[in-house]
């Protein structure tokens, strides 16, 4: 890839995100502006700005680099990611911007009249929101080092420094166009390529070139690995080997490996043959997996039928409790007009999500080394080069470069806004806007940190694990909080840290590399096919035998979450008071000061 070309393609980005936020920041005028975009976004404007955060890395690298490892068995992965709108248009869109809240935290305190649900809602909060940071400035970091070859670490600093700028100076009325301008920049960026090397692929008469068929290698390719794995072998392989392989040293020899597993050592270089199938790998304590649709049981280290439901769950349900999501529908005027965002949204992320799997499929064929060198994320953005070369090569990856930068400071964007507007909140001692900015970088720091720490975890898979805790512990205060009135503070406290605990330390575990293989290691990996029923179940039993602390308002709070706002005395339809008006207010977008009729 043409560095000059990429690097160019980057910083137009970079600079392009800086100017349409100043433009936000130029006619942000309130502090309602600064908050909520004084709650005058229309549909059209809000869905293209949700879909802009909500592709993120994982969309962009991480979809297309588990299509190329699996193949046709991921297909089905872009289907939670979309079909988790349709939930949230159904239940919980218009109840949710009714509620006049700005947080998840101000929703449920404002239904349950409780400040300790609050206080876990805002760990929820910063938990989910810091989970699915690290992934964009780790996507960040592998795009820049690919490019540039600059350390990994780059990348994210780059994201954190720009994001941190932009939503400090501009905040929620910056963000809103950056956001959009950033969706329709990551599907043409997507789309057009996409063209280009799908034609190049039909015209390609070389055998084996399909996506249905066994991965193999090209060419003759050498690939050096960047850390010790198990090589599993379907059949018998003869290769070059540099290094050592079952604590065998081997100088540029030729060796023919056996059918079953081999230990290869970090650093070893493995010369590979054309028509050489690629060797399936793991490293660590990962666990390998066999094909998805095998049924739940066998003497098989994981049950990838229980990870696919695991995966759906989340994505599905996890969905309506992403805090850069939920916060963006307190920015619709209405209720009606978060329903129609919604359904827009269905749109804008169903049509983006045609298109990673084509480069995962075109990976599979084109660029089989990436599997065994752990950098599978990055079949997006080495295509170009290897399918056209020359200049339309170079210039078709700059434009890739560029939309995966998009991508990463969009997601981060709003992440760090509704991270920052937590903390503003419920953390940092006073309120006002010079507070909230001092709450960016803080924001910011921590997944900072993490992206140092936690390395070689896969774009989709740290993505992954934010929906699901975000589906074990929001999904049911959102859902029971919305649709049922038995709902009790005690009940609320127990869902969101028995379904939400377990499925964060679960999470965890699997992290650090804590949990034992089998299925001990299947079920903390994938936890949400049993944490979100644990969290419903939990709120549901509490509540049920604590129905002498359901809130006094509850049966009038309920009931106006599911009333038009045209309706006398909604006070969700009700002025602003202080920024709606556009004068100043001392504290942060909630209760008076941001239209919330909740209980307080």
């Amino acid at each position: 890839m043409n560095q000059t070309y990429a690097l160019t393609a980057v910083t137009v980005v970079v600079l392009a995100t800086v100017l349409v936020g100043a433009l936000g920041l130029r006619i942000s005028r309130t502090t309602s502006d600064f908050y909520v975009a004084s709650r005058t976004v229309g549909p059209r404007l809000n869905a293209a700005a949700i879909s802009g955060e909500y592709l993120s890395a994982a969309s962009f690298l991480g979809i297309a680099g588990l299509v190329m490892l699996q193949g046709p068995e991921l297909l089905w992965y872009p289907v939670g990611y979309t079909a988790g709108y349709l939930v949230l248009l159904v239940l919980v869109a218009a109840p949710l911007r009714r509620s006049g809240a700005y947080t998840l935290p101000d929703f449920a305190e404002a239904r349950l009249e409780s400040l300790a649900v609050r206080r876990i809602a805002v760990l929820f909060v910063l938990g989910v929101g810091w989970l699915y940071l690290l992934p964009q400035l780790q996507g960040a970091g592998l795009t820049l080092q690919i490019l540039t070859g600059a350390p990994d670490w780059v990348g994210g600093v780059v994201v954190a420094f720009v994001v941190s700028a932009a939503v400090a100076a501009g905040g929620m009325r910056s963000i809103t166009f950056v956001q959009a301008f950033q969706y329709w920049l990551k599907l043409t960026a997507l789309l057009v390529p996409a063209f280009f090397l799908i034609a190049a692929w039909a015209g390609d008469g070389a055998p084996r070139a399909r996506f249905d068929a066994e991965a193999v290698f090209r060419e003759r390719t050498a690939v050096t690995l960047a850390e010790d794995v198990r090589m599993s072998l379907a059949a018998p392989l003869t290769l070059t080997v540099s290094g050592q392989i079952d604590g065998r040293a081997y100088r540029a020899q030729p060796v023919t490996l056996g059918t079953g597993e081999h230990e290869v050592r970090a650093q070893t270089e493995l010369v590979f043959l054309p028509d050489s199938p690629v060797p399936d790998t793991r490293s660590g304590a990962d666990e390998k997996v066999s094909g998805w649709s095998q049924p739940l049981s066998g003497e098989q280290d994981g049950y990838r039928l229980y990870a696919t439901y695991g995966l759906i769950l989340a994505t599905f349900l996890g969905t309506m409790g992403l805090p850069h999501v939920a916060v963006r529908f307190y920015t619709s005027p209405n209720g009606r007009a978060a329903r129609r965002t919604t359904l827009v949204v269905l749109g804008l992320v169903g049509a983006f999500y045609l298109l990673p799997p084509v480069y995962g499929a075109l990976g599979r064929i084109y660029a089989p080394e990436l599997a065994l060198t752990g950098a599978a994320d990055a079949a997006v953005l080495v295509l170009p080069e290897r399918m056209l070369g020359g200049l339309p090569g170079d210039l078709l990856g700059a434009l890739l470069a560029g939309g995966a930068f998009a991508a990463f400071l969009s997601t981060a964007s709003g992440l760090t806004m509704a991270v920052a507007g937590v903390l503003h909140q419920d953390v940092l001692p006073s309120r006002g806007v010079g507070m909230f900015r001092l709450a960016v970088p803080v924001a910011m720091a921590v997944p900072l940190a993490g992206s140092f720490a936690a390395r070689a975890v896969p774009v989709a898979d740290a993505v992954g694990l934010a929906f699901a805790v975000s589906a074990s512990s929001f999904c049911p205060l959102l859902v029971l909080g919305i649709w049922w009135r038995g709902l009790t503070p005690p009940g609320a406290v127990a869902g969101l840290l028995t379904g939400g605990g377990a499925a964060l330390s679960a999470v965890l575990t699997t992290r650090a590399g804590l949990a034992p293989a089998g299925w001990v290691h299947t079920l903390l990996a994938w936890p949400a096919v049993w944490s979100v029923p644990l969290g419903f179940l939990t709120m549901v039993v509490v509540s049920l035998a604590t129905r002498g602390r359901i809130p006094r308002n509850a049966a009038a709070t309920v009931a106006r979450l599911h009333l038009p706002e045209d309706v006398a005395g909604h006070p969700a339809a009700a002025p602003v008071a202080g920024p709606a008006a556009g004068g100043p207010v001392a504290g942060p977008a909630t209760g008076s000061a941001a239209g919330s009729g909740g209980a307080r």
